[in-house]
């Protein structure tokens, strides 16, 4: 990113596979973490914002690989979002960003349905006039996103400097990130069906790691699914850290991303035959072991109002300082009740 007389000029190179168009190569090679959605990207387009070699181009205008399209970022805007006064638990802020430990329940960004009671509405209340510009608007930098029923850490940016670091960390993938999850059964390295699948292998320290194509689900846009190919490779690994039951029918798993895509973790542990519990979209229905978990135990899980998935760790370069920044959070009370509702009461005497 460099700038000019007219403001911020992001710098974005075409690689492989571009498609013929500007718009479309633009929606594919524009960095997500930069904020710049679909429609603006678009409104940039139109106001003649976007140019090759000084050219100016339009939505139609012919591009191939290898060549670079500068987009020149207007002033800040006040966006329309309403700051709301939400209660956020603050785990750590300066004046470039601000890690944030999300409660379940709570969506990251506004859209359609849910225009209030976010994380940025909250964000926008609690960081005030200290929010320097994202994308061309007055806003914190969302670089990355958890689930409205996933729990845990997230980081934003408040300054554009701050945003880009961050955004291309993320990008690079050398953004340190762990969850937690509780699923049905046990993911065993040594287990003769998890090895057959296609995209899954298993590492050194009873580590499975799986790398599929993911793309929307055929059948339902809202949802994604693994496939043979075309969508975006993921990469996820997780490793059993605990099991509960006798015998063994649900786990606490480990997981980490290389890549960080939509429902990556509940898709592909759902693909993997391990659904998250509570996972109403991707779970499925499993029958639980009284005899193996126990009334209460059971009972629980099948009660369970979400998918048992927290941001556990959290760790990146500072943009802007370079310092080495690492976050931990405990599994929520929520996760911990349903744990314990696994473990049965030691006897008296």
């Amino acid at each position: 990113m460099s700038t000019d007389p007219f403001g911020e000029v992001l710098r974005v190179t075409l690689g492989e596979e571009t498609p013929s168009r500007l718009d479309k190569a633009l929606a594919l090679y524009v960095p997500e973490g930069l904020g710049l959605s679909r429609s603006r990207i678009a409104k940039l387009v139109e106001e003649g914002a976007v140019r090759r070699g000084g050219e100016v181009l339009i939505a139609k205008s012919k591009v191939a690989e290898g060549e670079e399209i500068e987009i020149t970022l207007s002033a800040p805007e006040d966006v329309e979002t309403v700051a709301e006064d939400i209660p956020l638990e603050v785990v750590y802020e300066d004046d470039d960003l601000i890690v944030i430990n999300k409660p379940a329940g709570m969506v990251v960004h506004p859209a359609v349905g849910n225009p209030r009671g976010t994380l940025v509405n909250a964000l926008l209340w609690h960081c005030g006039e200290s929010l320097q510009g994202i994308g061309g608007e007055k806003r914190p930098g969302i670089v990355h996103r958890i689930d409205k029923d996933t729990s845990g850490l997230l980081v934003a940016a408040k300054t554009a400097a701050a945003h880009q670091g961050l955004a291309a960390q993320f990008e690079a993938h050398t953004v340190h990130r762990h969850y937690l999850a509780l699923v049905h059964g046990v993911p065993y390295v040594g287990d003769p069906r998890l090895r057959g699948l296609n995209g899954v292998s298993v590492e050194t320290g009873g580590v499975v790691r799986i790398a599929t194509q993911l793309d929307r689900h055929r059948g339902d846009r809202q949802k994604q699914a693994v496939v043979p190919s075309g969508g975006r490779h993921a990469v996820t690994r997780a490793r059993v850290v605990e099991t509960y039951g006798q015998p063994a029918g649900i786990s606490l798993i480990d997981c980490w991303l290389e890549t960080g895509r939509t429902h990556q973790i509940r898709v592909h542990m759902a693909y993997a035959g391990h659904g998250l519990i509570g996972d109403q979209t991707y779970g499925g229905r499993r029958r639980m072991s009284e005899k193996a978990l126990g009334a209460a135990g059971v009972a629980a899980a099948e009660a369970f109002p979400r998918q048992a998935l927290h941001a556990a760790t959290l760790g990146f370069t500072h943009p802007v300082s370079g310092e080495e920044l690492h976050f931990e959070s405990p599994l929520p009370q929520d996760i911990c009740d349903l744990i314990a509702a696994f473990v049965p009461p030691v006897s008296a005497g």
